[in-house]
């Protein structure tokens, strides 16, 4: 996988983590293995700047998914295309009352916007409870092969 990180905000992050997590949940929804993806770690500022301009709505969130649609379906047998790009803000994701380590926080807010990008979403409970089964499954195995 071509993925590209960047960090434009204040927090340190462990960015092979990061792209661990997102090159596994491709790999594991079987996306051409030379597809790139982007992700932009961001302080709250410029998520909360994205957050009003993209979705509409106030203040800072943790992760925001921005599609390319060019090769919906997503599938290895079409071959590679750009997926798209993750800003992910682990300052307001340390913020967060998590029951695990804000390293693993991180890498399940990669995971779950990764999905995003490949056409999941949580807008009916149906769709919750399936992409939030698939991102815990997707975090316990990527955990695991390490």
């Amino acid at each position: 996988m071509g993925i590209e990180i960047g960090n434009n905000g204040s927090t340190s992050c462990n960015e092979d983590e990061i792209v661990s997590a997102a090159a596994f949940t491709l790999e594991k929804m079987g996306i051409h293995p030379d597809s790139d993806l982007s992700i932009t770690l961001v302080d709250e500022a410029e998520i909360t700047q994205l957050h009003v301009q993209w979705m509409d709505l106030p203040g800072p969130t943790d992760v925001l998914s921005f599609p390319m649609d060019e090769i919906k379906p997503f599938s290895a047998a079409n071959g590679p295309g750009i997926i798209g790009d993750i800003v992910l803000c682990p300052e307001f994701a340390a913020k967060q009352p998590i029951k695990h380590s804000v390293d693993d926080e991180i890498a399940l807010l990669t995971i779950h916007g990764t999905l995003h990008l490949l056409g999941f979403d949580h807008d009916e409970p149906e769709e919750e409870k399936a992409m939030f089964t698939l991102q815990d499954e997707t975090l316990a195995q990527w955990k695991a092969s390490k």
